[in-house]
């Protein structure tokens, strides 16, 4: 059974609930979406409904005012899966609009509220979203994670880290993943978990968004997109190797999102140059889930000695763990790529909410060399007082200072050096 593990998003959650009426807790499914809502409700009196329940569905159906009575005893409502009943949204809005009191609804929710068609109301001005993802390697090993705040907060310390991690620990904690129940299954129970998650996904979950998108087609692209791992998406390639149209491969796409397996990670456009390129990164959410819908092995990732495979899974892996640490950081960022048709490109950029960046490319390498720096140096010359720091992470059990703002750092630096081989290598 798979250990219970502290999210780190856990205080913000409770404080959002102190201050509005509705909070949206949303994820992909087996991420931890219902203990997280039932966790924060806990401290209260609080009733739950699960719409995964066939005869709760019904009833949500025939009599929503009745099954919200509670709220308007001024009783916390938990409401799991709240996109099973569309409609029930509304006859939340209405409690809402008659007590006027925070804390009166959780909603927890495995498709994107905002891009179902089917939802009938936003909640606007009634109910903030938090994103649950899968578990960070700091949630692992019980550590505080917020790499981001480290870098404004100075990049000194940070330049003369260490750490223990190898090739293989990164290799491996990338197959790993972070769901949290695989993170408990020896093989081939895994695989088994695996393939039955990506098959109920495509087939159940998605056909509840659209029917105009079939499940082996969704998997097919799915397989695509793990195989180009943190690629910028030509969505003509997409739908070339999935043997479909563009505007299908587009409909794909989108339910993927929704379903919250896939995301974008946009295209920096700060205005350095005039001849940006466009295109976003698509990285598939878990790392672990991308490996494996890639049909690469443990075994094949640690003894990649060409770095082939591991790049790629390299650079999923630390943009799902700062995407990961986003959802909590005390700092206000958003994450970028860049690359324009001068050919200068940078693997990810933190644009800041003051406009400053940092810029952080990753290298399968354990051994630092000039030209890891080169794009950052020509975009530090356009930035100039912009630019917090320019940060080449990769395997090295060392870090390297290029040049005053310009460092080289061991990938375990995104959530401090603390090594837990027990948890986190197996």
């Amino acid at each position: 059974m798979a250990e219970l593990v502290t999210r780190h998003i856990t205080a913000l959650a409770r404080g959002a609930l102190e201050r509005f009426p509705v909070i949206v807790i949303q994820g992909a499914r087996r991420c931890g979406k219902s203990t997280l809502a039932e966790e924060i409700a806990s401290t209260t009196d609080h009733t739950s409904i699960s719409l995964d329940d066939d005869e709760t569905r019904a009833s949500a159906v025939a009599d929503p005012n009745t099954l919200l009575a509670p709220a308007q005893a001024g009783k916390l409502v938990v409401i799991d899966e709240i996109q099973r009943v569309p409609d029930l949204v509304l006859a939340v809005k209405s409690a809402v609009d008659r007590t006027k009191q925070p804390g009166s609804f959780i909603l927890t929710g495995s498709s994107d509220f905002l891009s179902l068609p089917q939802i009938p109301d936003s909640l606007a001005g009634r109910a903030v979203t938090i994103r649950l993802r899968p578990l960070s390697q700091g949630e692992m090993i019980g550590q505080a994670d917020d790499f981001v705040t480290r870098v404004i907060d100075g990049i000194d310390e940070l330049a003369a880290s260490a750490s223990s991690w190898t090739r293989d620990d990164y290799a491996k904690a990338a197959w790993r993943g972070g769901y949290p129940e695989p993170l408990a299954l020896d093989e081939p129970w895994r695989t088994m978990w695996l393939d039955s998650y990506i098959e109920r996904m495509t087939s159940r979950d998605a056909q509840s968004i659209t029917e105009r998108v079939s499940a082996e087609r969704l998997r097919s692209v799915l397989r695509i997109l793990a195989a180009n791992q943190a690629e910028e998406l030509v969505t003509a390639h997409v739908s070339r190797g999935a043997g479909i149209s563009d505007s299908s491969a587009v409909r794909c796409l989108d339910t993927l999102k929704t379903l919250f397996l896939v995301d974008a990670v946009p295209s920096w456009t700060g205005n350095l140059a005039k001849r940006e390129v466009g295109r976003s990164k698509a990285v598939v959410s878990d790392p672990g889930l991308a490996l494996h819908l890639a049909r690469v092995t443990e075994a094949q990732l640690v003894g990649d000695p060409g770095g082939d495979w591991l790049g790629h899974a390299i650079e999923g892996f630390v943009i799902t763990e700062l995407l990961k640490q986003q959802t909590w950081s005390s700092s206000r960022w958003n994450l970028y790529h860049y690359r324009d048709r001068n050919g200068t490109e940078v693997d990810t950029v933190v644009e800041l909410a003051d406009g400053r960046v940092i810029l952080i490319e990753v290298k399968a390498s354990a051994t630092y060399r000039t030209q890891h720096f080169e794009p950052m140096q020509k975009m530090a010359e356009r930035l100039g007082d912009r630019l917090v720091a320019g940060i080449v992470l990769t395997v090295a059990d060392h870090a390297w200072r290029y040049t005053n703002n310009l460092v080289g750092l061991p990938i375990s630096a995104l959530w401090g050096n603390a090594h837990n081989r027990a948890k986190g290598n197996r």
